[in-house]
């Protein structure tokens, strides 16, 4: 299998600038005229090329199944940068299934990997509910990661989104550690029209964090998400920062904060899985956001992370525009990811979005 994997990846890679060329030419069409999941499909284009080839996509229309075609799915599984675990499961189903002469055709093995694959994703399935909170009682959502995630722009997105909702929004510029982060914020804050509480770069973060909660309380804000500094867990003065941060949270609110939200950057593949466990250890990490799945080829690190860490995954984000971060939907996820035209087949039939995006 090795030996066959190599030859494949150097096939792989001589095929990979062409590829990308093509996927960009293409996502130059107006995003507007695209439905949410049309979206999806065109943010998830450079992880499919990755995982089909050029050629996989042929060979699920062959009319007999073979060890060939098995190797060619295990082979882009990886690619894609699924990880040694899911690969092993998802081909391990694969093999049974084939051995006990299950598979008929290309068709039936599509079938069984589509179920496979979201078989994983959907026990993380897991919306954060937010709603409108009681009164002097503001829901509190931390976002934590590495500088260069895309931490704060998520935030101006999920800004927008719970604005979007009907609800208060109020957001607090912990990050004080990075130059220009609270420029960054207010900028975010304004575009939203939504108050930025902020004390100016080096100001003590879990004082910003207490404002802006006390001031939440008096406004009768429904949701308050804090940024806080870009961090590694090497960092040890701004791990402690956290910890602070979260210290003050419960001393004025038991129940905060409500969400402690991780945001990884699909784009640095396992690289992402590495940080997210550096995380859990020290920051008791509720849910994840998973930012820039349109500006990857290895958007299988989802699976990855989902399967590695257990925890949920609230929003994923595939483009630059405000609205491009959405709830996460493992169907709506695999049916864009395995999205291609099959001989004497229509593709995927496009989900029901009112049913997978209505509410946060």
């Amino acid at each position: 299998m090795f030996k066959f994997f190599k030859k494949k990846q150097d096939e792989s890679n001589s095929n990979d600038s062409i590829a990308d060329e093509s996927i960009e030419s293409n996502q130059s069409e107006d995003k507007s005229s695209l439905s949410w999941f049309g979206r999806l499909k065109q943010g998830l284009q450079k992880t499919r090329t990755r995982f089909f080839g050029a050629g996989l996509s042929k060979l699920f229309q062959r009319h007999t199944v073979d060890e060939e075609l098995l190797e060619e799915i295990e082979q882009h599984l990886y690619m894609a940068d699924c990880g040694v675990d899911v690969t092993e499961k998802i081909m391990d189903s694969l093999r049974q299934a084939y051995k006990k002469q299950k598979l008929a055709d290309g068709q039936a093995v599509m079938a069984l990997l589509r179920e496979q694959l979201e078989e994983i994703l959907i026990e993380f399935e897991q919306p954060l509910k937010i709603s409108k909170a009681p009164e002097g009682k503001p829901q509190v959502i931390l976002m934590v990661g590495v500088n260069g995630v895309g931490k704060t722009t998520t935030i101006g997105k999920l800004a927008h989104r719970y604005k979007q909702d009907g609800l208060s929004v109020m957001l607090a510029a912990g990050d004080t550690f990075r130059a220009a982060a609270v420029e960054q914020l207010q900028a975010w804050g304004e575009r939203n029209s939504v108050p930025v509480i902020a004390q100016g770069e080096g100001a003590d973060s879990a004082s910003v964090v207490f404002d802006a909660f006390q001031s939440a309380k008096a406004k009768n804000i429904d949701v308050l998400i804090c940024d806080t500094a870009g961090r590694l867990h090497t960092q040890d003065n701004l791990m402690n920062e956290l910890a602070k941060v979260k210290r003050v949270l419960k001393k004025i609110d038991a129940d905060a904060p409500y969400e402690v939200m991780l945001v990884l950057d699909a784009t640095t593949g396992q690289n992402a899985l590495s940080q997210a466990k550096s995380f859990l250890e020290t920051a008791d990490v509720s849910g994840i956001s998973l930012t820039k799945l349109d500006g990857t080829a290895k958007g299988g690190i989802l699976f990855a992370i989902v399967h590695a860490l257990k925890l949920p995954l609230r929003f994923i984000g595939i483009g630059e525009a405000v609205d491009d971060l959405r709830v996460f939907s493992a169907h709506d996820f695999v049916e864009a990811l395995l999205s291609f035209e099959m001989k004497g087949q229509s593709e995927s039939t496009e989900p029901d979005e009112k049913n997978t995006q209505d509410s946060v």
